[in-house]
């Protein structure tokens, strides 16, 4: 059993909680800050987050860090981003490598400089093969994309004979994806108070349960994930069944 910030969870934790973290910049419209100090402050958000989720016991964690939408926003603030990726796989790294913690880091390779696709890959390799936690980082991610990416590989399978049509179901789907050897989120949290998905895991979150929550994204810490956790250990999952509950 799992002991939460403020007792214990009462029940196992979710096996993989994703979460959309919302609501830097108006954490620093809120103190007049600049937009990049409230990216800064969503990193170290980010670090107390995974810290609380290996502590809880969780396996599997994806965090939503830039979606491949934001590239509209205004370049010096794309290029801060940027710059925090960079900061946290190389401040972090070894932090992470040394708590067992394999990271793997999704989404599209094109745009990205070469700095950081190296350090992408050195974070894959040092870590591979690590089993306390698998850390996901979403970075210039579009579920739409990848569902698409997911479609042009199975079709690329086919034409070449390795894979006959009758034998696509969910599972075969599922092993084209970004995501493949990662189950399926149980739990998806959002900050900030929006209540949408944003393009993130369109595939794998039909049966995730959703929280959402008001707090800004560097706000958040470890009593906001066990209050999560906690809604979600309240709740029936029925997959598409019928409620198990006495008289239901």
């Amino acid at each position: 059993m799992s002991s939460g910030a403020d007792g214990q969870l009462g029940q196992s934790p979710p096996n993989h909680v994703a979460i959309i973290m919302d609501g830097n910049g108006r954490w620093a419209k809120a103190r007049h800050l600049p937009r990049a100090m409230g990216h800064r402050a969503g990193v170290a958000a980010v670090r107390t987050t995974v810290r609380a989720a290996a502590k809880h016991g969780i396996k599997y964690l994806t965090l939503f860090g830039f979606s491949s939408e934001n590239w509209k926003r205004p370049r010096t603030e794309v290029n801060d981003l940027m710059g925090l990726l960079r900061l946290y796989i190389r401040s972090d790294l070894d932090e992470l490598h040394a708590n067992g913690v394999e990271i793997r880091i999704i989404g599209a390779k094109t745009q990205l400089e070469g700095d950081i696709l190296d350090l992408i890959d050195e974070a894959h390799n040092r870590t591979r093969g690590n089993a306390s936690l698998r850390l996901t980082i979403a970075f210039n991610y579009s579920g739409q994309d990848e569902i698409i990416e997911a479609v042009r590989r199975i079709a690329e399978s086919v034409k070449a004979g390795t894979l006959q049509t009758d034998g696509i179901d969910r599972n075969v789907f599922s092993s084209y994806l970004a995501t493949a050897g990662t189950p399926d989120p149980d739990l998806v949290i959002r900050t900030s108070g929006e209540q949408r998905l944003s393009n993130f895991l369109i595939w794998q979150t039909a049966y995730s349960e959703f929280v959402f929550q008001d707090t800004l994204w560097p706000d958040f810490g470890e009593a906001q994930l066990v209050d999560a956790i906690r809604q979600f250990q309240a709740r029936e999952r029925r997959f598409g069944g019928i409620s198990t509950a006495a008289g239901a």
